[in-house]
Order: C-alpha cells, then structure tokens, then sequence
C-alpha cells in the first residue's frame, strides 16, 4: 500500500518525442492524477535524454558519467513508487528503454553483487507500476503470448532489484479506428491511478 503522500517517478518508454503519442498522454494523466492527489511527480522522458549504448564488461561495471542518466538515477532513489509506460515494439519493450535500464543499472545502482555473494536491491522499498500498449488486444498478449516482455520486466528487473510489490495494467487495440472511447476510459484510469499512487 502507497503512503499518504507518494515520492513518484515515472519513466516514459516511448522513443518517439512526439507529444501526440498515447504513451505521453498516459504518462501526463498519471502525473496530473499523482498531483491532484497531493503526490510528487517526476517523469523520466526517454525520449529527450541521452541514453549511450553499454558495449563492454567495463561499461556496465562502472557507474555512468552521462548527466541525463544521473539526472534519471537521482529521480528513482527520491522516489518510492515507480511506473514504467511503454509501447509493445516487436513483442517487447523498444530498444531505447531497454539501453535506458542498462545504463541507470550500471555500476550497482538498481543492483549491486556484494563482495560476501549476496545481491544490494537499489530498488528496494519502492512499488511499481507498468503500463504496457499495445495493437493486439490485451486478452490475446496475456493469454497467447503470456505477456512474456512484461513478466520479464517485473521479475527479471523490477522485483529482482527489491521493487514491491510490482502491478501491471495491459492496453491493447490502441490503434482501433473504433478505439477512442477507451483511449479516453485509459487515461481516466491512468489519472485515478496517478490519484492513489499506485
């Protein structure tokens, strides 16, 4: 449960700075909700931020020197609640949000093996929330696919690096020529959550 007054970052997972986007519109309302409720809002834009690609073992040992990921880095340790929006590419997460995890993971910020073995969980005390669009409908990625890109990012990052609890919300047939009206019931829903910090 989010305390009475949340500390939330959220990451917009869309390369695309384009404004009109529905991501942007999703990562707006929740910002606008989280304010309304009396929560503090950041928002990580991916999508404006340099995000250098990780080459080499030494890359990922040492801490990043970009001023834009350590900029990301100082919002996620301020904030205890987190939410993650992306658009489904190719089945998965777009490749810039994926470099974007890799360089604010390196030099042990989300985790960090300890000389003794045991895993430091930066993420530790924080929830999380993904939001996850998409063409195909929502039933068919959960169902047939079994949301394989979005377990991945709940267990394999989020709830690796001590996130919990970690909830999800799957928005499917976004590009429908009949889908405006539940566009517009998302971004309701994108608003309350932001309300509630969860």
């Amino acid at each position: 449960m989010a305390p009475a007054t949340s500390r939330v970052a959220i990451i917009s997972g869309h390369p695309n700075p384009d404004g009109q986007r529905y991501g942007h519109a999703l990562v707006n309302a929740y910002a606008e909700g989280a304010t309304e409720g009396g929560h503090e809002a950041r928002i990580i834009d991916i999508a404006r931020i340099e995000i250098p690609t990780l080459r080499h073992a030494a890359d990922w040992r040492a801490p990043p020197a970009a001023p834009d990921i350590l900029a990301a880095q100082e919002a996620i340790a301020w904030a205890n609640h987190l939410v993650v929006v992306y658009p489904l590419w190719l089945g998965d997460m777009p490749a810039l949000l994926k470099s974007f995890f890799e360089q604010i993971s390196a030099g042990g910020f989300v985790m960090d093996h300890r000389p003794d073995g045991a895993w430091e969980r930066g993420l530790k005390g924080k929830s999380a929330r993904v939001i996850v669009t998409m063409g195909m409908p929502a039933l068919v990625y959960r169902w047939f696919f079994f949301a394989h890109s979005l377990h991945s990012l709940e267990r394999n990052i989020l709830k690796f690096a001590g996130a919990d609890p970690v909830v999800s919300s799957v928005i499917g047939s976004v590009e429908a020529k009949d889908g405006a009206k539940a566009r517009a019931e998302w971004l309701v829903t994108a608003r309350e959550l932001g309300r509630t910090a969860t």
